[in-house]
């Protein structure tokens, strides 16, 4: 039968001319009805099977229908967007990317100290407590201010923003980054050499944090050590202790037999020097040995992967590739009174995520059996999964350390962000931030080019030729969840 025109009256209204195929089934006729009343398909009484060629129907046939309309089909609220369609600063929020920094000349070293600096949130909230302006005449005290104002403004752009007023800052206050080369471009610097220095005006210049006679980098930032010196040649001597020895990081030494992080640190505590014995009256090695009383919050190390060739004229670079864990257990830098008190809190996050990782263990072993039916094993599993523990950290944290604010009270970090450097001095190559997100997630700073990574590229940066290597990495305090 060929197409015909047909009628539908519903709730008082008359929809004329629907084309009608009665070749075609009665679901496509009911959808035809549905989008013109808004009567769902499956309200109306035409069956979908039904041969529309055996009833019978001519040009002009009226079919009357009951029924209440459903809601009609929405368009979406926003145009559906695609990342290749986007704009790259579209792209940096719709994947939450924090913006970068633009460079102004080598400045490299000074972007990357900064983006790792704003892995500590702290700090931001420490610098918006600082209520010293831009038109002083303490050039250490603006350059805090233009970092607040700094952070300030990254927090509401998603596009490279130029640190132009940070940067003229720093050079007014530390003149030797405002070295020049061959027409007028600055010149590289060293990214350490700029971070200990912002270091060293922070903890001059934020105010005290409430409650407390210490601001954010003596709190957070700032650990201590017991040093006793012996002299092996005289052991009647008397060994001097000193206590309560402030540090802002700790150095990793890379010898030729300097394989990991902790190696290079526990050199770097262990040192020989020579001085005058009042007791064999004459020039005598000593041992030095340093061991942690105190680890703050956030720790920075530094790998002493540069030295001066002075025929050279130049910071020479150490490639040797010296492996850093992403998660680290400080407590062999201790003092044992510290690993003491590190003791229940340590073994207590050992059985946590022993437990976590067995449960993501079993819950991917019942996916891989989930075609097997096991109704009696399944319900059993599903009680045991949400049986949580049930403690309270307190009771496993020593006393002292918990009112210690900014401490690290467990001894165990976890990596936060890696200022590496790709070249082969400290005054020339490339210096880049990658900065931790959240689990298997990171940031890569190129200046103002952002990507995201995961764990395995940051374990790439060990050195050991060209790549990118690290030169400071930033750890923090675990979190007690």
């Amino acid at each position: 039968m060929p197409k015909i025109n047909v009628t539908v009256k519903w709730s008082g209204k008359k929809f004329e001319n629907l084309e009608l195929d009665t070749d075609e089934s009665a679901e496509l006729f009911k959808t035809q009805i549905y989008s013109q009343t808004g009567v769902p398909p499956e309200r109306q009484k035409i069956m979908d099977t039904t041969d529309l060629n055996k009833l019978g129907l001519k040009e002009g046939h009226s079919f009357m229908m009951m029924g209440t309309a459903g809601e009609l089909p929405k368009a979406p609220p926003k145009p559906v967007q695609f990342l290749e369609d986007m704009t790259d600063a579209e792209v940096m929020t719709a994947l939450d990317i924090p913006p970068g920094l633009e460079n102004l000349g080598n400045t490299c070293y000074m972007n990357a100290t900064l983006q790792c600096m704003r892995a500590m949130p702290e700090l931001k909230g420490a610098l918006d407590k600082y209520e010293g302006g831009l038109n002083g005449v303490d050039s250490r005290g603006n350059l805090v201010a233009s970092l607040r104002d700094l952070f300030e403004n990254l927090s509401k752009v998603s596009d490279g923003f130029p640190p132009l007023v940070f940067w003229q800052m720093l050079r007014q206050s530390f003149p030797q980054f405002s070295q020049t080369g061959q027409g007028g471009i600055p010149m590289q610097q060293d990214a350490e050499e700029c971070w200990s220095e912002l270091v060293s005006v922070l903890k001059a210049k934020l105010p005290e944090q409430e409650g407390s006679d210490k601001n954010f980098v003596e709190r957070y930032m700032t650990g201590e050590l017991q040093t006793e010196t012996t002299c092996p040649e005289a052991p009647e001597e008397e060994k001097v202790v000193s206590k309560h020895e402030p540090f802002s990081k700790l150095s990793c030494h890379i010898s030729i037999h300097t394989n990991y992080m902790i190696n290079g640190i526990l050199e770097s505590l262990n040192e020989e020097l020579e001085k005058n014995s009042p007791t064999l009256n004459r020039e005598a090695k000593y041992i030095r040995k340093s061991r942690v009383t105190r680890l703050p919050q956030y720790l920075p190390i530094q790998f002493v992967r540069f030295f001066w060739k002075p025929q050279e004229q130049v910071k020479a670079k150490i490639l040797r590739k010296v492996k850093f864990p992403l998660e680290f257990d400080a407590t062999e830098l201790c003092t044992p009174e510290l690993q003491n008190k590190f003791s229940k809190a340590k073994l207590k996050i050992k059985q946590v995520e022993d437990k976590k990782v067995q449960k993501e263990r079993d819950e991917k072993r019942r996916k891989m059996n989930s075609d097997i039916d096991k109704p009696a094993e399944a319900s059993s599993s599903s009680a045991m999964d949400t049986e949580e523990e049930k403690f309270d950290w307190a009771d496993y944290l020593d006393p002292e350390l918990v009112k210690d604010v900014g401490c690290n009270p467990t001894g165990q970090y976890e990596l936060a962000a890696v200022l590496t450097h790709v070249g082969r001095s400290a005054d020339s190559g490339h210096y880049i931030a990658w900065v931790k997100k959240g689990a298997n997630e990171w940031h890569k700073f190129d200046d103002d080019k952002v990507s995201v990574l995961g764990d395995a590229d940051i374990e790439r940066l060990d050195g050991g030729g060209d790549w990118h290597t690290a030169y400071i990495v930033l750890y923090k305090a675990k979190k007690l969840e």
